[in-house]
């Protein structure tokens, strides 16, 4: 959670937090993820949220986060003559 904070401007606007403040460590993060559960106010924070969106005709589902991080990597071999295409470099 650390990383994405520090890395993705979305997470950063949604925690409220500016590019001039500091990113909240692991321990920080974990210990508050346990106060959360301690109050059981997470289930609460879900509820408005759902009722909310729902007030607004919206839908909440779970999904996934992909970070799509481009790497070096060769050129396919999966062709007929089973080579490297030299333009692909």
């Amino acid at each position: 959670m650390e990383e994405a904070l520090h890395d993705m401007p979305l997470f950063r606007d949604f925690a409220g937090l500016s590019w001039n403040s500091s990113t909240p460590d692991e321990s920080t993060i974990l210990r508050f993820c346990h106060l959360l559960e301690t109050h059981k106010l997470a289930e609460q924070i879900l509820k408005i949220v759902t009722d909310l969106l729902v007030g607004k005709k919206l839908l909440l589902r779970t999904g996934n986060i992909a970070d799509a991080t481009l790497i070096a990597a060769p050129s396919s071999t999966k062709n007929s003559t089973k080579s490297r295409d030299p333009e692909m470099h």
